[in-house]
C-alpha cells in the first residue's frame, strides 16, 4: 500500500496503525505544501477503510476493484467549483451522505482543496462533522491550515505533511523522466514539492529564463530587462507558481545584495493584488518596473 507515493512515510505508517488498530476517526484535515502527495495518501487510505478483506488492502474484492475503475459507490471525492468549493456542494453532500453504505460497510468523502471553502461552506459542513453517520469518514485536503474555522479544525484528526527531501525529488526527476541536469540555484523552486518537480520538468526552459532575467536584473537597463521579462505576461494560468519561484530566486540573491530582499515584498504585495482580481498584465507591469528600480 501507498506504493510508488515518496515521502511522508510516518504519515503512511500512522494511517496504515489506525486501520490495524481499528481507530478510525470519523473527519481528517490532511495539511502540507501543494503537490506533495496528500491527496494521494488520502485517495490510497479510503481504499484501506473501504476493502472488504480482513487485511485491508486486498487489491481483489468488489471494493477494491470498484475503486480502482472510479465507479466505487461508497467513494466520493469532491473539488472546488471554479475558484471555491461553494455551499451547494456541501449541501448536496449531506442529502447522501446518510444513505448506507451499497458494497463497503463504511463510505469515504474526500474533499480536496478543502482550504478553498467558502466560509458559508464551511458552516454547513460543520453540522455533519459535529454528528456525522457512524459509517462515514470525511477527509479535507488542503495547502493551508488557516484557512479553516477553528470549529472545523477542533474536529477534525489534523495530519500534517512535511515537504519533500530535494535527494528525494532529484532522484525521482532522474528515475522516471530521466531529468539529471537541473542547476542547484533552481532546486529551491520545488518546493519539497514533487507536483512542482513535475510542473519544472514540462517546463524547464521557462524556469531558466526566469532565473536568468532576475540573475542579470542589475547588468540591464530598464528597456532590455522588461524585454527579457516578455514572458511573464504570458503566464498568467501559472501565475502562482512563477511568482513564488521568483520569490525563491530573490531570496538567494540576497545573499550577495540585501536589495533583492526588499524585492520579496514587492512580489507578495502583487500576489495580494492578484488574489483581489486586479489585471494581470498592469500587476506585472508594476510589479516589475518597481523590482528594477529597487536594485538601481
Amino acid at each position: 500500500m501507498f506504493e510508488g507515493i515518496i515521502g511522508n512515510d510516518n504519515v503512511k505508517k500512522e494511517l496504515i496503525q489506525t486501520i490495524k488498530l481499528n481507530k478510525l476517526s470519523h473527519s481528517y484535515l490532511f495539511i502540507g505544501n501543494e503537490g506533495i502527495g496528500k491527496k494521494l495518501i488520502a485517495k490510497e487510505f479510503a481504499k484501506m477503510i473501504l476493502c472488504l478483506d480482513e487485511n485491508k488492502y486486498c487489491n481483489k474484492c468488489k471494493s477494491c476493484i470498484e475503486f480502482d475503475s472510479s465507479n466505487n459507490p461508497d467513494f466520493v471525492f469532491i473539488e472546488p467549483d471554479g475558484a471555491s468549493i461553494k455551499i451547494e456542494q456541501v449541501r448536496q453532500m449531506q442529502r447522501k451522505i446518510w444513505e448506507a453504505p451499497i458494497i463497503s460497510t463504511k463510505k469515504v468523502y474526500i474533499i480536496d482543496n478543502a482550504d478553498l471553502m467558502t466560509k458559508e461552506a464551511q458552516n454547513c459542513l460543520l453540522k455533519t462533522l459535529e454528528e456525522p453517520p457512524e459509517f462515514v469518514t470525511i477527509i479535507l485536503v488542503g495547502a493551508s491550515e488557516n484557512s479553516f474555522l477553528s470549529t472545523i479544525k477542533s474536529r477534525c484528526t489534523i495530519i500534517k505533511y512535511q515537504n519533500i527531501a530535494d535527494e528525494e525529488i532529484l532522484q525521482y526527476l532522474k528515475q522516471k523522466h530521466n531529468i539529471d541536469n537541473i542547476s542547484e540555484d533552481l532546486i529551491p523552486v520545488f518546493q519539497g514539492s514533487i507536483g512542482k518537480a513535475e510542473n519544472y520538468k514540462d517546463k524547464q526552459e521557462l524556469y531558466d529564463d526566469i532565473f536568468n532575467i532576475i540573475d542579470n536584473a542589475k547588468k540591464l537597463d530598464l528597456i532590455d530587462f522588461l524585454k527579457k521579462a516578455d514572458l511573464l505576461y504570458k503566464m498568467q494560468e501559472e501565475k502562482k507558481d512563477i511568482l513564488e519561484s521568483i520569490n525563491i530566486i530573490l531570496f538567494k540573491k540576497s545573499n550577495e545584495d540585501i536589495r533583492f530582499l526588499n524585492c520579496i515584498d514587492i512580489v507578495e504585495d502583487t500576489k495580494r493584488r492578484l488574489n483581489a482580481n486586479s489585471n494581470y498584465n498592469m500587476c506585472m507591469d508594476n510589479m516589475l518596473f518597481k523590482i528594477w528600480e529597487e536594485i538601481h
